[in-house]
């Protein structure tokens, strides 16, 4: 008997192929979202709508056609007239369902810039537009959470939703599923609201970056030198080195398990901070910007004037926090396309 060769084996098929996963995402991915206007707000129309029964809507329908045969067959008319009554229930709660989501509004704000591996906060705002109290309204956001919001008529209620944030850029919200069982919970409705909302995810700051030495600020008496040791104003963090005062030790930066570090004090000269991305050593992309993401840190805690310089772009020297905001943006940013 001839054995098989190996094309006629029948090979498996890939993993996921025809998988749940698979089919949701396919159908997910067919169904309409709801547009967003040109002031931001999207808001839910008719053909944005879709609708199922539920478990308990799929049982009542079971017991009407029981019923429903029952009394046919036994030419039963208070059986015919309580299967009827409770049909016609059963439609004004799909239409009251319906209803319960129509004309919403629906705008998302972005919450402020947080470092990778930290949760990004996004801000959801319902409003009714007209007079009709809108309840049991759910919100589907991250990992599957669900946030009740009833709204009453005309008004509005602010929401917060959480996203997990795995790596630096910017965090989208994505799509937000905006579902409801009003009245009877029978059906079960449902939308997808796009969003545009972004937040901004920093490098995660590594635990120890020294600060590059400072130079003295241009016109300086002194433009040559460093600061030199004192006790007026604060210079800016180093290693620990013996011999250090531990009054000097930043107790704080310990217990974030940080390691010694000692803060510097000097004259009341002022003095320039340039970080710079030729002067940081490190294996690849990440760990750099997250040791010049420490940097920034620190020398916003100093107080002092510092630029950065990356390949390409070059923040020039400035301080306070629309400064450090602009350049941990710069490093969240850095090597990718703008939006």
């Amino acid at each position: 008997m001839a054995r098989p060769r190996s094309d006629d084996r029948r090979r498996p098929a890939p993993a996921g192929r025809w998988g749940i996963g698979r089919l949701k995402a396919r159908l997910a991915a067919m169904m309409r979202r709801v547009p967003l206007g040109r002031d931001g707000a999207a808001r839910v129309a008719q053909r944005y709508i879709f609708i199922l029964p539920t478990g308990a809507g799929l049982m009542l329908a079971l017991v009407l056609f029981v019923t429903l045969a029952g009394s046919l067959n036994y030419q039963n008319n208070l059986g015919l007239l309580f299967t009827f009554i409770l049909a016609a229930a059963a439609v004004v709660s799909m239409h009251q369902t319906w209803l319960n989501l129509l004309g919403l509004e629906v705008w998302a704000t972005p919450g402020p810039g947080v470092f990778a591996g930290d949760d990004a906060q996004f801000t959801l705002t319902l409003r009714d537009p007209g007079q009709r109290a809108r309840a049991d309204l759910r919100l589907r956001g991250w990992l599957g959470r669900v946030h009740p919001v009833a709204l009453a008529a005309g008004a509005q209620e602010r929401v917060t939703l959480t996203v997990t944030t795995e790596r630096r850029g910017h965090q989208a919200l994505g799509t937000v599923p905006i579902e409801t069982e009003f009245p009877l919970g029978l059906f079960r409705a449902w939308c997808l609201i796009e969003s545009d909302a972004r937040v901004v995810v920093y490098p995660r700051p590594a635990p120890v970056a020294p600060l590059p030495p400072p130079v003295a600020a241009a016109g300086s008496a002194r433009a040559q030198g460093d600061r030199g040791e004192g006790a007026d104003d604060f210079v800016g963090p180093r290693g620990y080195r013996p011999g250090d005062s531990p009054r000097r030790l930043d107790w704080k930066a310990l217990a974030r398990e940080r390691g010694l570090i000692v803060k510097q004090f000097g004259g009341d000269r002022a003095e320039e901070l340039w970080l710079d991305w030729e002067q940081v050593s490190a294996a690849d992309v990440e760990t750099r910007l997250s040791r010049l993401a420490r940097q920034v840190l620190e020398a916003a805690e100093a107080h002092v004037r510092y630029g950065l310089r990356l390949p390409g772009r070059t923040l020039p020297l400035d301080s306070g926090e629309p400064h450090r905001q602009r350049c941990l943006e710069a490093l969240a940013t850095f090597g990718q396309d703008p939006l």
